[in-house]
């Protein structure tokens, strides 16, 4: 039975791509140029995009000097990430570290930082409680939270790929591993924990932030 349903669905596939190539192949000069013109057009705008993005700082992580620079990068940035830190934390140190990283690889967000001392009102109205704390906001909404390391294996010597995995869990990067497995597999018993803090953890309850405040 099981050998039945595996040869149904391989010639299932077999003609789909079958039916792929035949409309690839009966394609003609005009099918052609349409088809370039639109991946050219594609190429131009996000090549516009990728100007834009760096004309508003992408690409770079840097400090924010206070809570207005915050709103301001908002309106501009729809995809930030962006860490609270305090000076006298060593652990923030070591997410500077993997954020300037991060920061050069993936030019769609902003990366960016705040002192959480010196930015009292931002940090009371996001509940921000435990210092490194990184919010992750998608089109313009808090998405996740990134509370100290428990979600990186609680450890210090996690790799700069462990926590762009866990920032892409809220879609403020792009990402193009498997979301479903963390990328440091020796780290294995902690897989169900970071995707019930995903789904359950530290209010991520797609809210908004005000930004004309």
């Amino acid at each position: 039975m099981a050998n039945i349903l595996e040869n149904q669905l391989v010639q299932v596939l077999e003609k789909q791509l079958d039916e792929q190539l035949d409309r690839l192949d009966n394609l003609d000069t005009d099918d052609l140029k349409a088809i370039r013109e639109q991946r050219i057009k594609e190429m131009k705008e996000m090549n516009q995009k990728k100007q834009e993005w760096l004309k508003n700082g992408h690409g770079t992580y840097s400090e924010l000097a206070d809570e207005k620079e915050f709103f301001e990068i908002s309106k501009k940035s729809p995809n930030i990430v962006c860490h609270f830190y305090r000076d006298t934390t060593e652990r923030c140190r070591i997410v500077d570290m993997h954020l300037k990283i991060l920061a050069g690889k993936h030019i769609e967000a902003k990366f960016c930082k705040v002192n959480a001392e010196k930015s009292p009102f931002l940090t009371q109205r996001l509940r921000i409680k435990i210092i490194p704390t990184i919010v992750l906001i998608k089109d313009s909404k808090t998405k996740d939270f990134v509370v100290g390391f428990t979600d990186l294996g609680n450890c210090d010597d996690f790799s700069t790929d462990m926590l762009e995995w866990r920032i892409a869990q809220s879609g403020a990067i792009d990402y193009k591993g498997d979301l479903m497995i963390p990328p440091d597999m020796k780290k294995k018993s902690f897989i169900n924990r970071v995707h019930k803090t995903i789904r359950g953890g530290y209010d991520s309850d797609d809210s908004d932030i005000d930004f004309d405040d």
